[in-house]
């Protein structure tokens, strides 16, 4: 049981198990943030501002093998943080300044979302990588 939760043994369709990422968490996260591939850093999540390239140049590493594989950590990721600057300056500035000023205030909030989305979405690309690694699927390739 101990060599299990290292992550020796079998997985859970009897096949051998692969040891956890062959990165670390915070690398694959900062690698995500970076909109590099999260398995080896080289390859680009994006070709341009928000466009996917699907799959890394450098390792081959596939970044969403299912369309919509990550789709929860967009949700989480993206649309919680929009939604909760929009409240934090409506509802904590706005009752404080007049309404050039909160316009003003949401205005650069809206813009800094808008500017790190692609920065959001390589992090939730990277939650998926980990999510790969620790918790391995036969039938899906990583690159070694």
């Amino acid at each position: 049981m101990d060599d299990f939760a290292r992550g020796g043994g079998e997985g859970a369709v009897g096949g051998p198990q692969r040891s956890g990422p062959q990165v670390s968490a915070g690398t694959a996260l900062i690698r995500g943030l970076m909109k590099r591939c999260p398995h080896c850093g080289i390859g680009p999540i994006y070709v341009r501002w928000a466009h996917d390239a699907r799959v890394c140049s450098h390792c081959g590493l596939v970044y969403e093998p299912t369309e919509g594989d990550t789709w929860a950590f967009t949700i989480i990721g993206d649309r919680i943080p929009v939604a909760a600057g929009i409240v934090i300056v409506y509802f904590e500035l706005g009752s404080r300044l007049g309404p050039l000023a909160l316009f003003a205030a949401m205005t650069v909030v809206i813009a800094l979302l808008v500017w790190t989305t692609p920065n959001r979405w390589g992090l939730g690309v990277a939650l998926l990588y980990l999510q790969r690694t620790w918790w391995p699927d036969p039938l899906d390739k990583l690159p070694k």
